[in-house]
């Protein structure tokens, strides 16, 4: 959560009311935020383990109370004095929330942005802008703009990567402005870091005194965000004059200053929603010193191809009020309150979400709709669920009465998430190493680098870059990427890693609350063995042991074709067996994974179908697929669908798990047996073991007593639906 510094005298004179400070902190819990920390900046210095003043140093730092504020961080519109005051106002009902307004520009020259798209679309595509007039500055309020910019740029901006703010004073140059992409040697200004000695740079030179020059050490960690790009972002005026070379620095020459009256913003993004959303809330938060408060002057943005023809065009800043509703039933029910509807309608003033009003009930069952108005500085409501969450926060959370649930219920693990840690356990003392890999990959690596053809996946609109481009589809280019950053580790015996996890496939076909999601998480199971030789007996014997596990017994000539003409008892379940079959070249879109002639497929039969169904691969991974990867050594590899922990096809499996796949792992299921039995009027009966027993789709549990007899009325029988 971002942390908002503010002087307690200035905070106080915003809000037109004192307090101590233990009724601030019980007003900031009842608002929604959090007074984490109360200091100052002497106190500050001298807990500092860092940085050691003198005395006379300390002497000099202002004794002044600080009250450090905890925030969400999705509420932007409280990342300074302004918002935090002004919400707090509306909060206690001391003014209304305030009414945006979009004026004519009154200089048409400056209200207009002409973008270069051809060279800004290889760096930072996209730029909105805006106009402050009659603003009027005094050191307070200066220093909060210029916090705020910082806020904003460590929060949202992500650093300045995906946003970059640029402020300017409009009188000292002149519009149309120009955003451009340009040769690094081909910019010259006088950066605002230099501005008293006047020094001049290029955009190569400057990039380099800012990695080494200590004095602007707090600009190196925006250097590498475009230092090696062959085109450097810079926007100008009409007279080619720098303003600012974002996401760096602002020119010398368009500084902000106390006599600043009209202020140009400017903000270029990889993200253009984000943009907007910063560039709103800055408006937002300063349009109150404009001689007409709360107004903002809007600058059209027109981008040119390399004829000069406007290919693109919108005006900023959006400021957009929409409207959002929700069923008063069911914000009563999430909060637990009961709330007429036009006492709720008068709750959403405290929290910036009015006027609102009652619309008509759909049904009766329903009830009465309720409407809010949600303003620009309010990006953080997207949901029904966050107008209820500020719905409760303007009734009170202590106003909340405690009642006891009217359901009794016990918690436990999710037979799918059982089973798979069972399996994990298993598969670990066989001498795995248990990963866990990003769910997000390139499209090369989740298709082309394991000779796979690119079939449909889910993708991402905007990825941060090229290797999150789509949710897995496997898990294997996760466990190969594991095995290129461990070179260093011995291969001599093997090196064994495997994960169990789930993919995202495509669904047409799955609804989830009348929607069609459109995707599906399925469970997988994979593992790689990687070492001086291929090692394809280590990781059949792996599928084996798993399929052993799931109480799936082998096919009678998959056993004799191993050559064991014996097959040793184990608990299997009736009407389940496995097999294996050659994997052969172009029969599937994963047999280019492999290295022809040393894949399988692992066949199922389960007495749902009767027939047989693929549920996984393993083999020998291509040479091309190692070289992709980079990785030395020869690997095998095996990946299961979730059929192995379900009992059916990716395409019908739900996270329904069968009794007994779970009964033969019996040190933990007798235990928690064991305990159910302690529990029950069997208590003080000695026993010494329990005997779990399956036969069609039921399971009993018969315990027995001291002397090893079956205990006759100690006996439990549970039945389960198949699936």
């Amino acid at each position: 959560m971002p942390t908002v510094a503010i002087e307690r005298t200035a905070l106080f004179t915003h809000l037109g009311r004192t307090y101590t400070d233990a009724e601030f902190d019980e007003l900031c819990f009842e608002f929604g935020v959090e007074l984490d920390e109360i200091t100052s900046e002497r106190e500050e210095a001298t807990k500092s383990s860092t940085v050691k003043l003198s005395k006379d140093q300390l002497a000099s730092l202002s004794e002044e109370v600080i009250y450090k504020i905890d925030v969400p961080a999705n509420r932007y519109d409280l990342l300074c004095i302004e918002g935090i005051s002004r919400s707090l106002r509306v909060f206690l009902g001391d003014m209304d929330a305030p009414t945006y307004q979009i004026v004519s520009p009154s200089d048409e020259a400056s209200s207009t942005m002409t973008v270069v798209q051809s060279s800004t679309a290889t760096i930072r595509p996209f730029v909105v802008c805006a106009i402050l007039r009659d603003v009027t500055f005094d050191q307070a309020r200066y220093k909060s703009f210029i916090e705020l910019q910082d806020q904003l740029h460590r929060n949202l901006c992500r650093q300045r990567t995906l946003v970059a703010i640029g402020t300017h004073d409009l009188d000292s140059v002149k519009g149309p402005f120009k955003y451009d992409a340009r040769s690094p040697n081909d910019i010259r200004f006088v950066p605002l870091t230099h501005t008293e000695e006047g020094r001049e740079f290029d955009g190569a030179s400057l990039m380099e005194c800012y990695e080494t020059d200590a004095a602007c050490k707090h600009l190196k960690p925006y250097v590498p965000i475009i230092k090696n790009s062959p085109l450097y972002p810079v926007v100008l005026d009409s007279e080619e004059t720098v303003l600012s070379l974002p996401p760096i620095i602002n020119g010398s020459k368009s500084r902000i200053t106390l006599n600043t009256k009209n202020v140009f913003i400017e903000c270029t993004a990889t993200d253009l929603t984000k943009a907007n959303i910063v560039l709103d809330t800055v408006v937002a938060m300063f349009s109150e010193y404009a001689a007409n408060p709360f107004s903002v002057e809007p600058v059209t943005v027109n981008y040119l191809d390399d004829d000069n023809t406007i290919v693109k065009s919108y005006r900023t800043p959006q400021m957009y009020t929409r409207k959002e509703t929700t069923s008063v039933k069911f914000v009563n029910s999430l909060i637990g309150i009961d709330v007429d509807p036009e006492p709720m309608a008068e709750l959403c003033n405290k929290i910036q979400l009015g006027p609102a009003r009652l619309l008509p009930a759909p049904s009766e069952q329903d009830g009465p709709i309720l409407e809010v108005t949600v303003p620009p500085t309010r990006s953080d409501i997207l949901h029904a669920v966050d107008i209820a969450e500020d719905i409760a926060v303007a009734y009170g959370y202590n106003n909340i009465v405690k009642t006891v649930p009217k359901t009794c219920t016990v918690g436990g693990e999710q037979p799918l998430n059982q089973l798979g840690d069972l399996l994990r356990e298993e598969i670990g003392r066989a001498g795995y190493v248990e990963v866990l890999t990003h769910g997000l990959c390139s499209i090369k690596d989740n298709f082309t680098a394991l000779g796979r053809p690119v079939t449909a996946a889910v993708s991402l609109s905007n990825p941060a870059n090229v290797e999150y481009q789509v949710v897995r589809t496997t898990l294997l280019p996760g466990l190969l990427k594991t095995l290129q950053h461990n070179k260093s580790m011995s291969f001599t015996g093997g090196f064994k890693l495997f994960e169990i996890s789930d993919v995202v496939l495509p669904d047409d076909k799955h609804v989830v609350t009348e929607t069609i999601v459109g995707a599906k998480n399925a469970r997988r199971v994979c593992a790689t063995y990687a070492g001086p030789t291929s090692g394809f007996e280590v990781i059949h014997g792996l599928v084996d042991r798993i399929m052993t596990l799931c109480e799936v017994a082998p096919e009678e000539e998959y056993v004799a074709s191993s050559g064991n003409k014996t097959n040793k008892l184990v608990h299997c379940k009736e009407g389940w067996s496995y097999t294996i079959r050659e994997l052969k070249a172009g029969e599937s879109d994963v047999s280019g994974t492999y290295f022809p002639g040393r894949a399988a497929e692992i066949l199922l039969t389960s007495p749902k179908g009767g027939n047989r169904v693929v549920i996984g691969t393993f083999g020998i991974l291509h040479p091309d697929v190692l070289e992709n990867f980079d990785i030395n050594y020869p690997t095998s590899a095996v990946e299961s669908t979730s059929l192995l922990l379900s009992g059916l096809p990716d395409d019908e499996s739900t996270n329904t798990v069968e009794l007994p796949q779970v009964s033969l792992f019996s040190a933990r299921f007798k235990k928690s047996l064991v305990s159910l039995y302690k529990a029950t009027s069997r208590a003080l009966l000695p026993f010494q073991s329990l005997i779990p027993t399956t036969s069609g789709n039921a399971l009993t549990i018969a315990f027995t007593n001291s002397k090893g007899a079956p205990d006759s009325t100690a006996q439990c029988k549970i039945v389960y639906p198949r699936g």
